[in-house]
């Protein structure tokens, strides 16, 4: 009988009655519903917090290497290991740390080195002197030697290996600039098992394109394309022919993300996994207010991002991926109701008014927050 067009009627509360009548209910089913009941919640509550505990426990490792990886030296590539030379927590492509830097600020970059390297973790990060003031800590106060705290590795974009979580029979892999980073060990991991793969790497010029030596090794499976020569690239250009059963896998900018969502719409038969490294837009906004404990009023356009409004007065507030995975951002409303966009809190989270500020809004005109 399909379950799903006829529902069971009987409610299954408690066991049933013996097989041949001479209990109540049967004693193997008893035994074994009594067993269940405090096995399962047991392991969860084990296996869960043990995870929990993990990611985000902060550790302090060791500053042990400073490479610049591009040409126009504007990235670097940082290099950290336990104090005690002991092994660190394993890893897959994909993953990412979070950077606890001198200054309070948090940053969230991809682990880029290799997975079966145990002893050390590798991020790259780029100069962006008009950014958030994270990278140019980075490149200006972390020195050799330096004691950083790290929470991680997490991954909330990983790779599904085909026929190991993955229909796909193909790996087309797309990364620009410093979107490289993720991108990295899922090549190097998908070429250790002789996967069926290609890439395309583009930047503005060829100083700008970091880690360039490591995938040229790769020989024509990889194409290297530069603005300055052939232009901006179409999402034609960027993906390639793609044969059926393909899975694509791309990190860079809003606008190439957007590019090629589009022109993959009708084609059911390609898997689509990005990573973005900026903010996603806001999508349906409207506009409200954030009221603070102070009694300040903050003003938050439909176009903008409850975490953006609050840095133009709070510069320090707390935050990380901005894009509603890491849970750095959280702050408690205690009034107002929220449109929740994140798939990160729990119920009771929610229940308790916890918002995260870089993606979920005002289901109103007005939110108060406990900042």
């Amino acid at each position: 009988m399909n379950h799903l067009n006829h529902p069971h009627q009987t409610p299954m509360t408690s066991p049933p009655p013996g097989l041949h009548g001479r209990f109540k209910h049967d004693p193997l089913m008893v035994l074994a519903t009594g067993v269940l009941k405090a096995w399962f919640p047991l392991w969860g509550l084990v296996s869960r917090d043990h995870q929990v505990e993990s990611v985000n426990r902060v550790k302090q490792l060791r500053l042990v290497g400073r490479d610049v990886v591009a040409e126009d030296e504007d990235v670097v590539a940082f290099t950290f290991a336990d104090p005690q030379g002991g092994e660190l927590e394993p890893w897959f492509p994909g993953a990412h740390l979070d950077v606890l830097l001198p200054s309070g600020l948090m940053r969230e970059y991809s682990l880029c080195g290799d997975p079966g390297e145990r002893k050390t973790y590798r991020i790259a990060v780029r100069r962006i002197p008009d950014g958030g003031g994270g990278s140019k800590e980075m490149h200006d106060v972390l020195n050799i030697g330096d004691l950083v705290g790290i929470k991680g590795p997490r991954n909330a974009f990983p790779l599904a290996m085909p026929g190991f979580g993955s229909g796909a029979k193909h790996l087309r892999f797309i990364a620009a600039g410093i979107g490289i980073t993720p991108i990295l060990p899922m090549l190097a991991a998908a070429d250790r098992v002789g996967l069926d793969w290609s890439m395309l790497y583009s930047g503005r010029s060829l100083a700008s394109i970091p880690f360039r030596d490591e995938v040229t090794k790769y020989g024509d499976r990889v194409t290297i394309r530069t603005d300055d020569e052939h232009g901006l690239p179409t999402a034609a250009d960027l993906l390639g022919p793609l044969p059926p059963d393909t899975a694509v896998y791309t990190c860079g900018p809003v606008p190439m993300l957007e590019s090629i969502r589009r022109e993959l719409v009708g084609r059911p038969d390609v898997e689509l996994h990005y990573e973005r490294f900026s903010p996603p837009p806001v999508e349906d906004g409207k506009p409200f207010t954030i009221t603070l404990k102070s009694g300040e009023t903050i003003g938050v356009a439909a176009d903008e991002t409850a975490l953006s409004a609050l840095l133009k007065s709070r510069p320090h507030t707390p935050y990380s991926c901005r894009q509603g995975f890491c849970g750095t951002c959280r702050v408690r409303v205690t009034d107002g109701e929220i449109d929740h966009r994140d798939s990160l809190l729990t119920e009771p989270e929610r229940a308790d008014g916890i918002m995260l500020a870089c993606i979920s809004r005002a289901a109103g005109d007005h939110l108060a927050v406990d900042l």
